[in-house]
């Protein structure tokens, strides 16, 4: 569907979420109108997005940051990566939208409207780090087929919602529950209303943390569309594609969800390491839960030009799924010496971690400075690209930027 015949059909509650703001007299806007607000052909205009974002693919959205744009310490819309499998909805109305919890495993099934949702339950916000899976798949080699994100497919809001357990525990577990499924509104590419674009979940151990939201808040305001309006879940620490966005029904499965893309190679890597191109049969794939520690620089830009005898301050973000950084490094000299970082507690747990630090160059010429964090384990970021996987997920190879000194 083009742009401006989405909109055209789109509901009031759509064309709020697409413009950021309710449309105080929308109910007297000709049929067929089209908003000035959203007359601006420019895609990043849509989304809110910076246009220095990066567009990997249009159906559907995918968008990424570059480095320096996520230099925020929350993450704002403009610079958040964008990750859909299917087309985003095209009628949202607030007052009919539900949530059902349903599944195996549920005593009894129940139905909320989303203001039972946010009056009958306690709200919580959370800073919480999602990243893409596939986050850094441009590196492997040989290829691994899907969009090609380089690094910036990860962001940390703040997220505003209520606790999933405390909705779950309110509709009744039975004690066989070993998963949760979500389902959503969105299309299907084909437009095929018997398929699920996708349909993920987490199992109870994950599902019962305190910071896993059904949100829909994103920083103190209503969730852009493109990221899940007016309700999605959110995960932090485990890969993107487990906080499904604009979700109406989750199951409480007594097996491991088996939804589109939960089965096969989806999201999934292999349980031991392999030879890169080697095929791995399905059943030898684990399913990725708590993501790999990981850093970026985030400022200088890459490139950045320096006068000798200058110090160079840089800072970041660090994160290592469900554990803490526990310490941050920088190096200079390609890996071959690591000086140490200041680095930040997290504001709460699974939100990513700043760190700063200041560094003198021996002298005039090109140099890269590399980032390396290790987590609380133990646990060191690997220097290069770590072990092949035929889906191109995982990459947590330290971020560099190069610099030169004149």
């Amino acid at each position: 569907m083009s742009r401006r015949k989405f909109i055209k059909k789109a509901t009031l509650g759509t064309l709020a979420g697409l413009i950021g703001a309710d449309i105080v007299f929308g109910a007297s806007m000709p049929k067929n109108y089209f908003p000035i607000a959203l007359q601006e052909p420019d895609l990043f205009q849509l989304f809110g997005k910076s246009p220095e974002m990066t567009v990997l693919n249009t159906k559907p959205w995918n968008i990424e940051a570059k480095a320096h744009l996520l230099d925020d310490k929350i993450t704002p819309n403009k610079a958040m990566f964008l990750r859909n499998n299917g087309l985003l909805p095209e009628k949202i109305d607030l007052d009919k939208w539900t949530l059902t919890i349903d599944g195996e495993s549920v005593k009894e099934k129940k139905t909320y409207s989303l203001s039972e949702l946010k009056s009958k339950f306690k709200q919580y916000t959370y800073q919480l780090t999602l990243e893409c899976g596939g986050n850094g798949r441009s590196e492997f080699d040989p290829p691994a087929k899907g969009n090609q994100w380089t690094i910036g497919a990860v962001s940390c809001a703040n997220w505003t919602g209520v606790r999933l357990k405390d909705v779950l525990e309110d509709a009744g577990i039975k004690e066989d529950a070993v998963y949760i499924g979500y389902h959503a509104i969105d299309s299907h590419l084909s437009r095929d209303p018997n398929k699920e674009p996708i349909s993920r979940g987490a199992p109870m151990e994950k599902v019962v943390q305190d910071e896993t939201l059904l949100a829909f808040k994103m920083n103190n305001e209503a969730i852009p569309l493109a990221h899940g309006y007016p309700l999605r879940l959110i995960a932090g620490g485990w890969p993107a594609s487990v906080s499904g966005k604009w979700i109406n029904r989750i199951s409480i499965r007594n097996k491991v969800h088996d939804g589109t893309k939960m089965t096969g190679t989806a999201y999934r890597v292999p349980c031991k390491p392999v030879a890169p191109g080697e095929k791995v049969k399905d059943e030898d794939m684990c399913i990725i839960e708590s993501m790999p520690v990981k850093s970026l620089i985030t400022f200088p830009k890459t490139g950045a030009i320096i006068k000798e005898n200058k110090k160079l301050h840089i800072r970041g973000h660090a994160w290592a799924g469900e554990l803490e950084v526990a310490q941050m490094e920088y190096s200079i000299d390609f890996g071959a010496t690591w000086l140490e970082c200041v680095i930040d507690k997290p504001v709460n747990r699974l939100a990513w971690q700043h760190f700063s630090a200041s560094l003198s160059f021996p002298q005039k010429g090109y140099y890269e400075i590399w980032a390396r964090a290790t987590d609380s384990q133990g646990v060191k970021q690997p220097m290069v690209l770590p072990g092949w996987n035929p889906k191109g997920y995982l990459n947590n190879a330290c971020h560099r930027i190069a610099v030169k000194v004149i």
